[in-house]
């Protein structure tokens, strides 16, 4: 896997940072799958399916996505 640098605004920054390695992980598959579909012009509905799929494949349940999208609210 390679790096690459995404602008984003302070506050998703700071957020991003505070958190442990294992939900910076979490955070970097589903936004590594986000990027995937997108550059394929999928629609939005694929799009969310697969990520769906893969997110479950690779650990990450609906409970465990609800703690974190709960967290930053």
């Amino acid at each position: 896997m390679e790096s690459i640098s995404i602008e984003v605004d302070s506050e998703i920054a700071q957020v991003y940072q505070a958190k442990t390695l294992v939900e910076r992980q979490k955070m970097q598959i589903i936004v590594n799958g986000w990027l995937k579909q997108m550059l394929k012009q999928r629609s939005l509905d694929d799009i969310i399916d697969d990520m769906r799929s893969q997110a479950q494949e690779n650990g990450l349940t609906q409970e465990i996505l609800d703690e974190i999208l709960s967290e930053d609210a």
